[in-house]
């Protein structure tokens, strides 16, 4: 099995609009980051976790041809604006695309697409198949996932174990009891948004304080925004086995 990071930036992405500083102006690939979300390539296919506002460029940049099913962490526009993109994928293997999600995010999901799901349907709309997630582990083509519940400020989020790979994007809080579906993870995916103390994400001290908790020997870190720095200046910095993300990043499990 092998994840490849197709974004490692926050809802902004890097660089930011109109932003002079000295990250946005880089030119240090690593530095270019599209919105968060991951592709897991295995034997069963492949699955995407979250469509971001950049999905249509990062299927196309990681020549994903087939999709099984996607994967929602939640409802944030950074996470979900891309899902219209899916037709295409609808359209060459003619039939509907496997969408997990809570039952708060499909409510979201399906006011923000309605048309995809009213009962007149224009031809060539995404065509969806919801599934909800529940507490219990669930599985897409052979590969088991386990729910771990965070908080993001005070917004319920999904983060996701399979196998020994556990992937959290926008949190801030994580229970003692939802720690412990991540102990023993060879590998460990945490937001670091910035340096600074932030509302509803982990700082970069932060993120690193809880992967040295939880004893996890490889830690990258994403959701990054541009005020956390030039990755060749704060990657080389960070602890042991713990690096920044970076988009294109391949990690083989």
């Amino acid at each position: 099995m092998k994840v490849i990071f197709l974004g490692t930036g926050t809802s902004q992405g890097v660089p930011v609009i109109a932003c002079p500083c000295s990250v946005c102006a880089s030119a240090d690939a690593r530095d270019k980051r599209l919105r968060s979300s991951i592709l897991i390539q295995s034997e069963g296919g492949n699955i995407v976790i979250d469509t971001t506002p950049d999905f249509r460029y990062q299927m196309l940049r990681a020549q994903v041809k087939r999709l099984e099913a996607v994967v929602i962490t939640h409802s944030h526009k950074d996470h979900i604006a891309g899902m219209d993109d899916i037709r295409a994928f609808n359209f060459f293997q003619q039939q509907p695309i496997d969408i997990y999600a809570s039952d708060y995010s499909q409510n979201v999901i399906i006011r923000e697409f309605s048309y995809a799901f009213a009962d007149f349907k224009y031809p060539g709309i995404p065509e969806l198949n919801l599934r909800t997630i529940l507490d219990d582990p669930f599985t897409i083509n052979g590969l088991t996932f386990i729910p771990v519940n965070v908080l993001h400020h005070k917004m319920p989020v999904l983060g996701f174990r399979f196998g020994d790979f556990t992937y959290i994007t926008d949190a801030n809080y994580i229970s003692p009891e939802e720690k412990e579906k991540i102990r023993g993870s060879k590998v460990l995916v945490l937001n670091a948004l910035r340096r600074e103390k932030h509302i509803s994400h982990f700082t970069l001290e932060e993120a690193i304080a809880l992967g040295k908790e939880l004893e996890v020997p490889k830690v990258y870190f994403t959701h990054i925004s541009h005020q956390l720095g030039l990755h060749a200046e704060v990657d080389p910095a960070l602890p042991e086995g713990m690096h920044l993300a970076y988009d294109g990043l391949e990690v083989e499990l």
